[in-house]
């Protein structure tokens, strides 16, 4: 008996699958958004969780998916200013998810530093 390994058409992608690079962690701390505009608007915004390629933001302002964000927090004792850009929004949970861009290598090297503290 010969089996059929053929496809019957295209595979989809697994939704539930973890697109993530990076490694996440759960982190809550303040998060400030740089533009005058949005620190005006955003009551607070605290992280739920922390990758070095991006986090996971609870705040009660709306965003777009594709806004550009610019945020100012303070990790484990270490400073960050990065720019990111809004790849989900949870209405129902006041949550957002922001994927940073243009990280430098120094930066993309301290959170990876940081993420690693909170597994200990």
């Amino acid at each position: 008996m010969r089996m059929n390994t053929k496809l019957d058409g295209p595979v989809e992608p697994d939704p539930y699958m973890n697109r993530r690079a990076e490694e996440r962690v759960a982190a809550r701390f303040e998060v400030r958004f740089e533009q005058a505009e949005d620190a005006a608007r955003a009551l607070r915004a605290y992280s739920l969780n922390l990758s070095a390629g991006g986090l996971c933001l609870r705040t009660r302002k709306s965003y777009d998916v594709g806004s550009q964000v610019r945020l100012a927090m303070v990790v484990d004792g270490e400073e960050f200013h990065l720019t990111g850009i809004v790849a989900w929004v949870r209405d129902e949970a006041e949550a957002i998810g922001v994927r940073f861009i243009d990280v430098s290598e120094e930066d993309h090297e301290r959170l990876r530093r940081v993420i690693a503290s909170f597994k200990r």
